[in-house]
């Protein structure tokens, strides 16, 4: 389930940059480190919107569904970033095995020969966990990172070719960083000038 290269990486006010399902679920929590974050599974219909967008249509969602969502949500981060710092995040662990418990969403193999998912909100959840699973269990052969950036917090699976990238988005927060670094050094030739 990770992302296509031609899907655009922001869809429906959710950023999809991680370039697996698992990742993007983290940054329904928009300026994760900023002082005040803000949530964007506020209700049901913000969680069929992001399960749309991630191209896992729910057959209708529940508030307890958008609570499974965030508790999913931070416990995919915690793990994340368990593998990133080696901090363990053991109740994260049990939430995110307890939910990848559940009833998965069922695959149906379509006429024109395209693989579809079919369940409620709580059945994508469950799969998303699984996924998760499947991804944080990989071992090293898949890096996970956190973006460099100064006030992102977004992951992202390294799949560069020297396994050096450093921000979620090169057109985002890549060129933010390299512009910034550009004035920097700009500045500095300035006044060594003068």
């Amino acid at each position: 389930m990770s992302q296509s290269t031609n899907i655009p990486t922001d869809r429906d006010g959710f950023r999809f940059r991680g370039g697996h399902v698992a990742l993007d679920l983290t940054a329904t929590l928009a300026a994760r480190a900023k002082p005040q974050p803000r949530e964007l599974l506020k209700e049901p219909a913000d969680l069929l919107r992001w399960l749309d967008s991630a191209g896992l249509p729910a057959r209708g969602a529940t508030e307890a569904d958008v609570q499974e969502a965030r508790q999913l949500r931070e416990a995919i981060y915690a793990l994340a970033l368990e593998r990133i710092t080696g901090i363990e995040a053991a109740t994260a662990r049990g939430m995110l095995n307890r939910i990848a418990a559940g009833a998965p969403a069922l695959p149906q193999l379509e006429p024109d020969g395209s693989l579809v998912l079919n369940g409620s909100a709580a059945a994508m959840l469950s799969t998303v966990a699984r996924e998760a699973i499947i991804l944080l269990g990989a071992g090293p052969t898949i890096q996970i990172r956190q973006c460099e950036a100064d006030g992102c917090s977004l992951l992202f699976v390294d799949s560069s070719r020297r396994g050096d990238r450093r921000w979620c988005s090169m057109a985002g927060c890549g060129n933010r960083a390299k512009l910034a670094e550009f004035r920097r050094r700009q500045r500095e030739n300035q006044e060594r000038a003068q």
